[in-house]
């Protein structure tokens, strides 16, 4: 075990926590950059590229996002995403599992970008989340696997608050 992957990983878990509890999108990301930038960290230093990647730009997406939203920034990050996909896939011959963190670092990019909403915003990482729960199991990452695990506990706990008080 990584000690020092895992630790970033930790970090990673408590921060977007925290995010998820978050009632405003502009703090949610703001705070989501951070952790996603530790759990980047955190994926490198496991050798698992493409979710090292999809959390570096998702990271960086997320500080875009708090103050430009613009069809130019999404086509952007989603051309960068798949510019890495087709990379790893062709040039390194990485294992078919990119896909599953692709496709997650995708939903997260578009709806981080278009979404406003907050309750929505949480319906469709589940689905993202989902993704990367998959990704983390598959590659042996403890802690990516309890970062997914906690936020779909989060935005399930979220909801169900939310259904039961009728506030974000």
């Amino acid at each position: 075990m990584n000690i020092v992957a895992e630790g970033f990983g930790a970090i990673a878990v408590v921060l977007n926590f925290i995010g998820y509890r978050q009632t405003n999108v502009d703090k949610y990301l703001l705070i989501s950059a951070f952790a996603l930038s530790a759990l980047s960290a955190h994926f490198f230093m496991l050798d698992a590229m493409a979710a090292g990647i999809g959390t570096l730009l998702a990271s960086v997406r997320n500080f875009i996002a708090i103050k430009h939203r613009s069809n130019a920034i999404l086509f952007f990050f989603v051309a960068v995403n798949l510019g890495f996909l087709v990379y790893e896939w062709f040039v390194l011959e990485h294992s078919w599992i990119i896909f599953i963190a692709y496709a997650s670092s995708l939903i997260f990019t578009v709806g981080s970008l278009v979404i406003r909403d907050v309750r929505t915003i949480r319906q469709v990482f589940i689905v993202a989340e989902g993704l990367g729960l998959i990704y983390a199991i598959l590659v042996g990452s403890l802690f990516g696997t309890v970062f997914n695990v906690s936020n779909l506990l989060s935005i399930f706990s979220k909801i169900r608050a939310v259904k039961n008080k009728n506030v974000e």
